[in-house]
């Protein structure tokens, strides 16, 4: 039995389709405060999951579920992850990200459960001091999120030492996409991320997608980021396990495309995907957002043998056609 936390949010939710596909038994935990209860309605039709709600900050709730199921693995999504937050209300993070997953280390220990798949970021590099980033690139977060997400790399480092709990720690870059059946997709309130926001934008009148900032150090003046599509992403989360499975030791894998796309290109592929104009205002740039970020990725390839295989426009493609499924609900 395989436990995923979080299974009812977005990543975890097409981990969670990846594992049933692949014959696993699984079950969510999750407190639904950013997952959607028809999230895990839609995945007990897609096969038979168990769903366990409740909260990591409660160690009691997580302890019931090791009573009440034998786990044999954990991949480890629960967790906030809205930047500008974090900076706004630190605590929120470091009490579920760190502290949270404190409770469910220390439960898989008490328990004897060895093995864990963790949902970190790139977020613990920080500004980049060399692009492609590769995992040897110094850890040097700029916000309590990415803080948060490199405290749990660095007890899950230790937790390993002192018991033996070997961990995969995926660090990966910015997600896009949705399941391409359009069964779960991305579904946050509020939404911050590039491509909702571009193609939500087409679904209302009036309503105006805003670039920040058009004068940056690339090509065409716009951010470049490494768009990973989620069922790719889901794909490694399974393959982290087997890998941990057969080998038994800890590691750290980046997840990205190893190609950067500029906010404007995202943009343009939006407009190309969908067949018609897109409202777009130019604006002043965001504090802290670097100018390039993309992934060396070369390491997940060769050793856990992970090669994403869809492109932006399948991303854009699936989103867009998740996102005229949630404006009907």
């Amino acid at each position: 039995m395989i436990l995923i936390t979080g299974g009812a949010g977005y990543i975890g939710s097409h981990t969670v389709i990846n594992f049933i596909n692949a014959g696993y038994d699984i079950v969510v935990f999750d407190n639904l405060e950013n997952g959607h209860i028809e999230t895990i309605e839609t995945l007990q039709k897609i096969g038979n999951i168990k769903f366990e709600k409740g909260d990591l900050r409660n160690i009691e709730d997580i302890e019931k579920v090791f009573n009440k199921y034998k786990i044999d693995a954990v991949i480890h999504f629960a967790a906030f992850a809205l930047v500008g937050e974090s900076v706004t209300n630190p605590g929120k993070y470091y009490r579920n990200n760190a502290f949270g997953t404190l409770n469910l280390l220390d439960t898989m220990v008490k328990h004897g459960v060895k093995k864990i798949v963790f949902s970190s970021t790139c977020a613990t590099y920080g500004e980049p001091k060399y692009t492609p980033i590769d995992e040897k690139h110094p850890q040097s977060p700029i916000n309590p999120y990415g803080t948060s997400k490199l405290m749990v790399e660095m007890m899950m480092k230790e937790y390993d030492i002192a018991y033996g709990l070997k961990s995969i720690k995926l660090r990966y870059f910015n997600v896009a996409g949705c399941d391409s059946l359009s069964r779960v997709g991305e579904w946050h309130e509020p939404e911050t991320h590039l491509i909702p926001n571009i193609l939500k934008s087409t679904f209302g009148e009036g309503k105006t997608f805003k670039i920040f900032g058009n004068d940056y150090d690339t090509p065409d003046g716009t951010c470049i980021r490494d768009y990973v599509n989620v069922e790719d992403l889901a794909q490694a989360h399974r393959l982290a396990l087997e890998y941990l499975n057969r080998e038994n030791k800890s590691d750290v894998f980046n997840l990205g495309t190893e190609k950067g796309d500029s906010v404007k290109n995202v943009f343009d592929s939006c407009e190309k995907v969908l067949g018609q104009k897109i409202p777009v205002e130019v604006v002043e740039r965001r504090a802290g957002d670097p100018a390039k970020l993309y992934a060396d990725a070369n390491k997940a390839k060769t050793v856990l043998g992970w090669k994403p295989a869809k492109t932006l426009e399948n991303s854009i493609a699936s989103a867009y056609e998740w996102e005229k499924t949630l404006s009907k609900r």
